[in-house]
């Protein structure tokens, strides 16, 4: 199982089961772990506690699907679980450490070193594509699902190709309430929440909160309540949203979208509206200057998996 704080774990962690486990894993999980905690056998009531009010809650569907959409009980970073630096073997020729780079082979936080049980399978953990835009709702679904489409399709060729260790989830539910969020990229300790709209090609001016074009006010997807929800949720990363402006003619330079006041050109704003070429460029930016980019960090992305519609 995943190194957790003890103050603080999932479920899952609990339990000691994968975020996948059937039915059956988690009865005999709670027997297993009902024994090694209660009282009478030299636990403690309140670890005990803990397993019982895991229990219930996985085992029951409802609760099962409501615990996962709202990501679970994610565990704070703890001294030991922070980003590492991965070193060369000292020696007198030796140059000094090297900061992992985003291009480099990804390595699985924590390791798949044969102990315990793992959130997730490694065969999953190294998936680089986790879900599909799916049909929800009847109004504009077929645009939609065009527009989630275009987005994915631009992150596999583009961002994900570049740093290995990435990992896109595409259709959350929203940790800000009952929407979604159409992508969501890992790698490391950096997560970029997506969304995406298709205008006609010409100039747009962003202000921080609307577009403008020709007169006319164009309201952006409300991406922002799900990046500071995410943000809470998940404390050990570094979240940031964009909504990308796709062109109906594919160009990726259109539409062209220049920020105004109040549009924060350089990045400090939570959500930022840009076209395909700058979301690429930005985000694979933005991953790539994390701690550890070429990190896996199968816990978050486990929670992620689980919060899938």
């Amino acid at each position: 199982m995943s190194q957790a704080d003890p103050g603080n774990p999932s479920h899952y962690e609990v339990l000691q089961v994968a975020v996948d486990a059937t039915e059956r894993q988690i009865k005999q999980a709670y027997r297993r772990m009902a024994r090694l905690t209660h009282p009478d056998h030299g636990g403690s009531p309140a670890s005990f506690r803990r397993v019982s009010a895991a229990y219930e809650t996985l085992i029951d569907p409802v609760k099962r699907a409501r615990y996962d959409r709202s990501f679970g009980s994610g565990r704070q970073p703890s001294a030991d679980a922070g980003p590492t630096v991965r070193t060369a073997p000292a020696g007198p020729s030796q140059p000094g450490p090297r900061r992992a780079a985003a291009s480099d082979p990804p390595v699985y936080y924590p390791p798949y070193d044969g102990t315990g049980v793992p959130l997730l399978s490694r065969r999953t953990a190294a998936q680089p594509v986790h879900g599909a835009p799916r049909k929800r709702g009847i109004f504009g679904a077929a645009a939609r699902l065009q527009r989630e489409a275009l987005t994915a399709q631009l992150l596999m060729q583009s961002v994900l190709s570049r740093i290995p260790s990435a990992r896109l989830v595409n259709g959350v539910h929203s940790p800000a309430g009952d929407g979604h969020i159409d992508h969501v990229v890992l790698a490391g300790y950096r997560m970029a929440l997506i969304g995406s709209m298709m205008l006609p090609e010409g100039a747009y001016r962003w202000d921080g909160a609307v577009l403008h074009h020709g007169g006319k006010v164009i309201q952006p997807p409300r991406l922002a309540p799900a990046v500071r929800a995410a943000q809470e949720v998940f404390p050990e990363c570094n979240v940031q949203g964009w909504v990308v402006v796709h062109s109906p003619s594919g160009n990726l330079h259109e539409p062209v979208v220049d920020h105004g006041r109040g549009g924060d050109p350089f990045g400090h704003a939570p959500v930022q509206v840009v076209n395909a070429a700058r979301l690429v460029r930005e985000v694979r930016d933005f991953l790539s200057a994390g701690p550890s980019p070429n990190e896996v960090n199968v816990p978050v992305l486990a929670r992620l998996l689980r919060g899938m519609y």
